[in-house]
């Protein structure tokens, strides 16, 4: 088959050839290397981790990239049976196609194929593609690699990796393994926190926008009382001054004296009172400054506003005392898990 061209100046195209480089030569662990026509396509192979059920089998296996990469995470999938993962199926790993959110352009060819090793002996939780045999099948399965031959390849697993001459060498790829695998779980463990507090704010701000927007008590206080004056106030303002007309000054040339109250015409006495007993109270003097009539308006609504701004305070503080609450317990859980860690690591 005669290889294809690509184009140089494509990132996705440096990377996969300096990778190819980089593992031209297979390991005792671990092989990968691209098709003849097509530089986005890889084969694999590797051993099962020793001290599992997969110790003693070959197993081979396809990387497709995409043309983002690596911005975005390729798609891996088994073609020989292992018991763990379906056969032609893209896979569910952390550092797969199915999980772009936790993939790191960092991460190279070689980080996969050691995440895959690290993630064979662990359970599959339902996740697509996983199987779960049980360990003597997986066994059975293991045995079976050796003589599996890819159609594509066309070379047994057994012939692809050297032999096998040091069982330190399969230790250390197993310590690399399941470090590599803790920091992706942890990492995966990290972004789903910081997604729920995300939606758990969202969902506060959604019920509570007031909380958001600044001095929710005033804003709403001011909104009802114009809305419970404004009925009347825009039909009275020739005659009688209201709280939506604290701007217009009473006329010094003609105040409004106390015997003429009477005098009003039937059609104005028969609207619900706004603030005219408040104004026919005051003494004639006092009506000649400009905008008298404003400090009698804001007496009768300044009551409500102590009451509603109270609550939201004791509101916003019973919040902020969750909130405060819930970040200490994330905080520490978050060292938990990595002073576990660590300690899993020392031993």
């Amino acid at each position: 088959m005669a290889q294809q061209r690509f184009s140089n100046r494509c990132p996705a195209v440096k990377r996969l050839m300096k990778e190819a480089q980089e593992l031209r030569e297979p390991t005792e662990q671990y092989c990968a290397f691209p098709l003849e026509d097509n530089l986005f396509e890889w084969h694999f192979t590797l051993r099962g981790p020793s001290g599992s059920e997969y110790e003693g089998g070959v197993y081979h296996g396809r990387i497709t990239f995409p043309p983002e990469y690596p911005m975005k995470p390729p798609s891996i999938m088994l073609l020989t049976p292992t018991g763990r993962f379906k056969v032609a199926m893209n896979i569910c790993l952390s550092i797969s196609g199915h999980h772009p959110e936790t993939w790191q352009p960092s991460w190279s060819i070689r980080t996969v194929l050691l995440a895959i090793m690290g993630f064979m002996p662990t359970h599959g939780g339902g996740a697509i593609g996983s199987l779960d045999y049980t360990p003597e099948e997986r066994k059975v399965l293991a045995k079976k690699s050796m003589d599996w031959q890819c159609p594509v390849c066309k070379v047994k697993n057994k012939d692809i990796l050297p032999l096998e001459t040091s069982k330190e060498k399969s230790e250390e790829t197993k310590k690399e393994a399941a470090i590599l695998v803790a920091k992706v779980q942890l990492k995966k463990q990290k972004d789903e926190e910081e997604s729920r507090l995300k939606s758990v704010a969202q969902t506060v701000g959604a019920e509570h926008p007031a909380l958001v927007n600044g001095n929710p008590g005033v804003i709403s206080a001011a909104a009802s009382n114009n809305a419970a004056t404004s009925p009347t106030s825009s039909s009275t303002t020739s005659s009688i001054p209201s709280s939506s007309s604290t701007t217009t000054p009473i006329s010094s040339t003609s105040p409004l004296p106390t015997s003429q109250s009477s005098s009003l015409p039937s059609s104005q006495s028969s609207f619900p009172s706004v603030n005219p007993p408040v104004i026919h109270r005051r003494p004639v003097a006092a009506s000649t400054q400009p905008g008298a009539a404003a400090p009698a308006a804001r007496a009768t609504q300044a009551p409500a506003r102590p009451q509603q701004q109270g609550s939201n305070r004791v509101f916003s503080f019973i919040l902020m005392v969750v909130i405060s609450l819930a970040i200490v317990l994330l905080i520490m859980r978050r060292l938990y898990i990595t002073y576990e860690y660590k300690f899993d690591t020392e031993l």
